[in-house]
């Protein structure tokens, strides 16, 4: 049975953006004639639009399609959520995980959506400090929680095969809101459930 793969991207992008990059190829020194490098214009601006797809997403529809009334008045914390960005700076990724949590005011989401929004924001040209202020904000606005705590922990290729060129570095960033930014024991708490020391 023969192989088919089923992708679904915007040809006139693909077609606007492989014109450029044949043109960098050729720039660069390259054929972009030859064979290993014939089809590579449009699988860049494929990968190009996968890697941003996160333009097309909307954080608060998100975390609204599956938002629910309940009581519950404790954190809720979604850890470890693997991340894959691009560094607006060098168009190098960067990648690592996100810890999320939240304390509901009368309404929670499907756990999946804190994921989702993630995704949402990190599938973008981003420097992580943003990406980790807009996680802490759409949660925050859509679901006007008790508070929002946001950590990332992310390896950055223009550090690392680039530049400084420092392969073990991880830049860890952090936002939070309400209960988390007033309450020590609180912030305490969730520091210690993702691995991280307080001191």
């Amino acid at each position: 049975m023969a192989y088919t793969k089923i992708e679904h991207y915007d040809e006139e992008t693909t077609k606007a953006l492989a014109v450029h990059y044949k043109e960098i190829l050729r720039i660069m020194g390259e054929d972009p004639e030859r064979e290993g490098l014939l089809l590579t214009p449009e699988r860049v601006a494929r990968s190009l639009q996968f890697l941003n797809q996160g333009y097309e997403m909307d954080g608060s529809a998100i975390l609204n399609s599956a938002k629910f009334k309940e009581e519950y008045r404790q954190m809720v914390l979604v850890k470890d959520i693997d991340l894959y960005s691009t560094c607006e700076h060098h168009m190098l990724p960067f990648h690592g995980k996100a810890h999320v949590a939240y304390i509901p005011n009368g309404y929670i989401t499907g756990l999946s959506k804190i994921a989702r929004v993630v995704d949402a924001f990190s599938r973008r040209l981003q420097v992580q400090e943003r990406l980790t202020v807009q996680i802490r904000d759409c949660i925050q606005e859509t679901l006007n929680p008790l508070g929002v705590a946001v950590v990332i922990e992310a390896s950055h290729m223009c550090m690392q095969i680039r530049g400084v060129q420092k392969p073990n570095s991880v830049t860890t960033t952090s936002a939070f809101t309400g209960a988390f930014m007033k309450e020590m024991k609180t912030r305490e708490e969730f520091m210690h459930l993702i691995g991280i020391s307080v001191h």
